[in-house]
């Protein structure tokens, strides 16, 4: 059986430990025959990353904080000469006090920082590697269905995911003509490192195993398929969308 992959470079961002959905993603790229190069944030992050990387059979590791302007610039200098394939963003963060508080009271620095890390800076790596992009290819970023309904606790990110799934359709649209598609996926709760930042988290999952049409929570695996099919050319006519894969949650009422 052919690979879906083969032939293809994959530049991920956001790869933090093997429970990250960008991990999942990773290891499905890497079964699917993609060249993978990862980055991480820092020095700290530095080592546990290139060990993933190890593992993973990547081809390059290389720092890149993209809240700064410095480093996406580098971004763009590091891969001078890569061709590249797929970009998958799997990049958020917000304060934690913003996260437990009503969201009626977040800061405006709490505010402008989750905006920026979880949804500008899809806009900034799409500028960045779009020119490396020479012959088409496909932008993946990761979205919560916070981002179209109130989920308790979700609060600030909700708002931030909602910007991410606008600017989606509106880098769809711009990098259309270039043969780039960008699409989100939203992925069901799954426990990984950033999820555990939510207040209740646990709740959330015992919800969605009750309610979910499958009665049960997001496999990662299945996740990192949908990233399969969205980078690959049985994806080719899709573009600016955003795909759900939890289990069915999203289509339930009260």
């Amino acid at each position: 059986m052919s690979q879906l992959l083969a032939g293809k470079t994959a530049l991920i961002l956001g790869v933090a430990n093997k429970w990250s959905l960008a991990y999942a993603i990773a290891q499905a790229f890497r079964r699917e025959g993609a060249k993978l190069i990862l980055t991480y944030q820092g020095e700290r992050l530095q080592k546990p990353v290139e060990q993933l990387a190890a593992e993973l059979g990547a081809e390059k590791t290389f720092d890149c904080d993209v809240s700064k302007d410095q480093d996406l610039a580098r971004l763009t200098e590091t891969l001078h000469g890569e061709k590249l394939d797929i970009v998958v963003h799997s990049i958020a963060f917000a304060n934690r006090e913003d996260l437990d508080r009503p969201f009626v009271e977040t800061s405006r620095a709490g505010y402008l920082l989750a905006q920026e890390i979880s949804s500008f800076s899809l806009v900034a790596v799409a500028k960045a590697t779009a020119p490396l992009m020479t012959e088409g290819g496909s932008i993946l970023t990761l979205s919560y269905l916070g981002s179209q309904r109130v989920l308790t606790n979700y609060n600030v990110m909700g708002v931030a995911k909602a910007a991410l799934e606008a600017a989606v359709r509106y880098l769809a649209s711009e990098l259309g003509p270039r043969k780039i598609r960008v699409n989100a996926i939203s992925a069901g709760p799954v426990k990984t490192a950033s999820a555990r930042g939510i207040k209740d988290f646990s709740k959330i999952l015992e919800a969605g195993a009750a309610r979910a049409p499958f009665r049960r929570n997001t496999d990662p695996a299945e996740v990192a398929d949908a990233a399969v099919l969205l980078a690959s050319d049985l994806g080719r006519g899709i573009t600016g969308d955003v795909l759900f894969v939890d289990a069915g949650f999203h289509i339930m009422g009260l």
